[in-house]
């Protein structure tokens, strides 16, 4: 059984000050609060989606956390989302950019938007992003329920890419809540349960606070996938609006603090 990493989907975030970070806060003393102060020992970093990771960028991140750190970096949407010309040579570009941050990477995340459907041609794509990332733990998140088929869960394993197991509003056509394991790294992301998903904007679509009760019910699922891999399970909060995902993911690693046990052997996973 592999160790579990608890998060948060980015860090950088003007109303986490004097939610998370103390008033006064720096925009380049926010991640070593993260790290130092907050305790946490991953980071899922999702600004990579909007913009090309810089070496400079990651050679900061790299220098300003622990070496036990671990990293996961989102893909960008040229990747994903607004696939133009030779992705060949976006992703080429991708992988220059995280280099800096070296051992510290553990993982990528690919979130592919609602319309990416179960076809041929999308399927051919996964395959091409399994090429293009060989050597990387790569894991896939979709978004449309269509993919929600022990078939496609077969397809990742053949690929040896991971599944990101989401929970977000309960909504027709959106993915379930699907606790499975199709690589060596387990993954989860909380998105939170915004039933305006559709039709809010992103900073509304976030605003949610899950409550302990509500966290106690993943603390087994979170296990099982744990117990299932020898690999890391990362565990990220995106509900980030106003500091949200922070305080969801102090309380989800007390709640795994408080089992006494993981896996067959009763061993205790380390947490942050």
């Amino acid at each position: 059984m592999g160790e579990i990493l608890v998060g948060t989907s980015g860090f950088s975030f003007d109303d986490w000050i004097g939610e998370v970070y103390p008033p006064g806060t720096r925009k380049q003393d926010m991640l070593p609060y993260y790290v130092n102060k907050l305790g946490f020992r991953t980071l899922e970093v999702n600004y990579t989606y909007y913009s090309m990771p810089s070496r400079k960028t990651m050679e900061s991140f790299a220098r300003r956390t622990t070496a036990d750190f671990s990293f996961v970096v989102k893909a960008y949407k040229g990747i994903t989302h607004s696939i133009e010309g030779d992705v060949r040579e976006t992703c080429r570009f991708f992988k220059e950019g995280v280099k800096p941050l070296g051992e510290s990477l553990k993982a990528l995340l690919f979130q592919f938007p609602y319309m990416f459907l179960p076809t041929d041609e999308s399927i051919d794509y996964l395959r091409k992003i399994r090429d293009e990332f060989a050597g990387y733990e790569s894991v896939i998140e979709f978004r449309n329920a269509k993919w929600f088929e022990e078939r496609y869960f077969d397809l990742l394993r053949e690929l040896s890419l991971g599944f990101c197991i989401v929970d977000e509003p309960k909504l027709k056509g959106l993915m379930p809540f699907t606790p499975a394991l199709t690589s060596r790294t387990g993954y989860f992301r909380f998105h939170g349960r915004n039933r305006a998903w559709f039709r809010e904007p992103v900073d509304v679509r976030y605003d949610y606070l899950y409550s302990e009760k509500e966290l106690k019910g993943f603390v087994q699922p979170i296990e099982d996938i744990a117990s299932g891999t020898e690999g890391t399970t990362f565990v990220f909060f995106n509900n980030c609006h106003a500091g949200k995902a922070a305080r969801n993911a102090q309380m989800m690693i007390e709640l795994l603090r408080e089992k006494p046990s993981l896996g067959p052997a009763g061993r205790t996973a380390p947490l942050n």
